[in-house]
């Protein structure tokens, strides 16, 4: 099988697809102690988004793998459900398994991408969303998904919605410790992209 090429990707670009996956993989499952390592390491500039960058690479050096699993399982788990239920479809609709799911998979199958063989929640899960948007940014989905009008479309379709309220309910969840400064950065992330893309849709 021929190797990947990814494109060549300004810094601005390479910063958001690193965001994305960081937002992905703190949002998928519990961070395990390594990751926590990593994360402790990161800094940010004096920025509102690097602020916010500092305050979880202190909160990840504060935490510990069985602390993040623990606060990871009471804000999305939960014994009958979590503080939060991060899903377009709860957020757009109140409830789970609505039309954002099935338009969410209709764009999927158009861009030929697949939903992980080990995922088994809905595919309109915020880490998913993320993910997506990191492929996209990389190009991880072959020439029908790259560029940034595509990167536009599936943000305003299935993310600019309602990303910001879910981070900003993350941000203040009672729960929410090492994942508040995760909802900060979530919330200022995708603000920025809003509009970044909303002045892009101007422009073209």
């Amino acid at each position: 099988m021929p190797e990947l090429k990814l494109p060549d990707l300004a810094p601005e670009d390479r910063m958001r697809a690193d965001l994305y996956g960081l937002l992905g993989r703190l949002l998928c499952a519990p961070p395990p102690q390594e990751l926590l390592d990593q994360i402790a390491g990161l800094s940010g500039d004096d920025s509102p988004l690097g602020t916010a960058i500092n305050a979880l690479a202190r909160a990840a050096s504060q935490a510990d793998a069985e602390s993040a699993r623990s606060e990871y399982n009471e804000l999305f788990m939960g014994l009958v459900r979590g503080e939060l239920l991060p899903y377009a479809s709860f957020y757009l609709t109140g409830f789970l398994h609505e039309m954002p799911l099935a338009k969410l998979r209709e764009d999927m199958q158009r861009l030929g991408i697949r939903r992980a063989d080990d995922r088994h929640e809905p595919e309109d899960h915020i880490a998913t969303m993320a993910e997506i948007m990191h492929g996209l940014i990389l190009g991880e989905y072959g020439a029908e998904s790259a560029g940034l009008s595509v990167q536009r479309d599936f943000f305003k379709a299935h993310l600019g919605k309602w990303a910001p309220h879910f981070f900003a309910d993350l941000e203040g969840a009672q729960g929410a410790h090492l994942y508040a400064p995760l909802g900060t950065i979530g919330r200022l992330f995708t603000e920025i992209e809003f509009e970044s893309f909303r002045l892009l849709g101007k422009a073209a």
